[in-house]
């Protein structure tokens, strides 16, 4: 790891350079991303399925994009028991937390009227999920989780499946957290199709989850449409 002391000298020069190479990079990442989103939000599914196939190397239909219960058994027979156990520690350990921070509604009387707040759940929710090398099982409980502790019926995730391979821990993940609508795209395109909503995948209310540059992109783009 290099290391730059803001002390040397040229260090602000330095950084000027290094801040415009960013926006240089932000700028590039924009022009791919936006036609990407722009496609999706006109032909839908076709163009998850198209995108699909150039970036992940993987040809579906709208009928084979959602991740089916078989594929989630064979996962769980797939994935390693140690690393299935540390999951539902995790999984506990994260709900526990969760559950001291959830907000209650409160209300009181004042002046003869009735005044407080309601505090409601999302409808839907989100979540993109990395695939492949890049998989973070993890990630999936620690969006999941708050999600499901405030109260939000459904919960979408995304995950990519390059040359059609689907991490076990990442599916047998989902399934100990409850998320059973799963769809196997990644990328712009599945923001996109979570930002707008398709004929197969339905609108969120609010998209979570890390990801690649291009996926952060998607995400900025869209934001305002979508949390």
């Amino acid at each position: 790891m290099k290391i730059v002391k803001s002390t040397a000298s040229g260090f602000k020069r330095q950084m000027a350079v290094w801040s415009q190479r960013l926006m240089l990079q932000d700028t590039r990442v924009e022009k791919v991303v936006r036609p990407i989103l722009q496609a999706v939000r006109r032909q839908g599914d076709q163009a998850v399925i198209r995108y699909t196939r150039k970036f992940d190397g993987i040809q579906m239909t709208p009928g084979t994009l959602r991740i089916k219960p078989a594929m989630i058994k064979k996962a769980h027979k797939m994935a390693d028991p140690e690393v299935v156990k540390s999951l539902r520690l995790a999984a506990e350990r994260i709900t526990d937390f969760h559950l001291r921070q959830k907000t209650e509604g409160w209300a009181y009387r004042e002046n003869g009227a009735i005044v407080g707040q309601r505090v409601l759940p999302l409808e839907r929710v989100g979540l993109y999920v990395p695939g492949g090398k890049a998989a973070y099982p993890s990630s999936v409980l620690m969006n999941a989780i708050p999600a499901t502790v405030a109260g939000v019926p459904q919960l979408v995730m995304c995950t990519p499946a390059p040359r059609g391979e689907l991490n076990p821990h990442v599916l047998v993940a989902a399934d100990l957290v409850g998320i059973t609508e799963i769809y196997r795209i990644g990328g712009a395109q599945a923001v996109a199709a979570m930002a707008y909503g398709t004929r197969m995948i339905p609108r969120v209310d609010k998209i979570v989850g890390p990801g690649n540059q291009y996926v952060a992109a998607a995400k900025r783009l869209v934001y305002g449409l979508v949390d």
